[in-house]
């Protein structure tokens, strides 16, 4: 047993670094010492889940330990932890969905009503000498962390940093993938992207990658449209808190669009409101991505569906970790990823409070910490 800090997350909104203790690695498990983990609104939400969780869903870090039924991982290999755990029995898995795996996916896993916040109990940390869930069964903002050996994905660039490698696993993932796997965008098609924050950016380079020809970033924020433009949004428009369901916004894109609207629309925004924004920007037959995963009820007016539009719904980009991970690498190594760019700044464990706040005042594209 390991005895480290964390951060941990109370449930009511607060949080502390605290002393827990990991376990040694049995079965099929994997104790990996973390290296660097990114900051999303993701953790930040999960501070208000109601329970006591170890806190971060995106990291990178070091092999310290196996179990003795693992087979895939040595001790120091360098490695990719991934959020969404498949097991690749299950009906999604072998139908190739290993993002919503019935058996592990903490989100699927939250929706059949198990924990809140979408975990499955894995009982590997104790804090205080009672067991602690991880987030995402995974909880990376904490010097080690001891994982299921499907968790985890070999490092395969040489070039990669553990901190440009943390973020792979949760706002690059989502939002290339929605590109990439999803969408799969055509070249030179047109692309609007509702919010330019980090996935919102990972929207822009995956569209940039795939060879959209116009590529119509739009925020709130002046900074982040700034950011647009470096990871390759041709247009931005700076939009109005007060425009409604970004009508005003849609009518602008229209205009850019030969009056017809874009052939592909990503919400990435997270507020509800602007759930269905996408369809109004979408020509005919176009096709609305709402990559954020807002879930909560919303209003639709169904003429926006007209005519022919298609409105997609993905889990973390379709993420099939074994096979997208080193695909993402294989894309940063020949220049083409944009991943130590999107790094705004890094921070310690300690730090943690100044992290989160920059995140949520948009200072960062992304803020990762980083262990000693």
């Amino acid at each position: 047993m390991i005895t480290c800090k964390a951060a941990i997350a109370t449930g009511n909104g607060t949080f502390s670094i605290e002393n827990i203790e990991v376990n040694a690695p049995k079965g099929d498990e994997v104790l990996v010492k973390v290296k660097a983990s990114g900051l999303c609104h993701t953790d930040h939400d999960s501070l208000t889940w109601g329970q006591t969780i170890v806190l971060g869903h995106e990291g990178a870090g070091i092999v310290e330990a196996i179990g003795d039924a693992v087979t895939k991982f040595k001790i120091g290999d360098e490695v990719i932890l991934n959020w969404a755990t498949p097991c690749y029995e299950c009906f999604q898995c072998l139908e190739g969905n290993h993002n919503i795996c019935e058996k592990n996916s903490p989100v699927i896993a939250s929706h059949a009503g198990k924990l809140p916040g979408g975990h499955v109990a894995i009982e590997t940390t104790t804090w205080k000498g009672v067991p602690i869930e991880r987030s995402f069964n995974i909880g990376t903002l904490s010097e080690y962390t001891l994982v299921k050996s499907a968790a985890l994905v070999k490092k395969q660039s040489k070039k990669l940093s553990f901190e440009s490698a943390s973020i792979v696993c949760c706002g690059v993932m989502t939002g290339c993938g929605s590109v990439f796997n999803t969408a799969k965008i055509e070249w030179g098609s047109s692309v609007v992207v509702l919010g330019t924050g980090g996935v919102g950016l990972n929207v822009i380079q995956a569209a940039r990658i795939s060879g959209a020809s116009k590529i119509i970033a739009i925020d709130i924020n002046e900074q982040r449209l700034e950011m647009a433009q470096q990871f390759g949004a041709t247009d931005v428009i700076l939009a109005d808190k007060a425009d409604k369901g970004l009508n005003n916004a849609a009518e602008v894109v229209k205009a850019m669009t030969d009056g017809r609207g874009a052939d592909y629309a990503f919400e990435c925004t997270a507020v509800p409101a602007l759930g269905v924004a996408p369809l109004a920007m979408i020509r005919n037959a176009g096709t609305a991505v709402q990559v954020s995963g807002i879930e909560e009820e919303i209003t639709v007016d169904m003429r926006l569906f007209e005519w022919d539009k298609k409105y997609i719904n993905p889990l973390y980009g379709s993420c099939r970790p074994d096979i997208d991970f080193p695909k993402l690498e294989a894309l940063y190594d020949n220049g083409s990823l944009l991943l130590d760019e999107m790094i705004t700044r890094t921070y310690k464990l300690e730090d943690l409070g100044q992290a989160f706040e920059d995140m949520l005042a948009g200072r960062n594209a992304k803020g990762v910490i980083v262990f000693d």
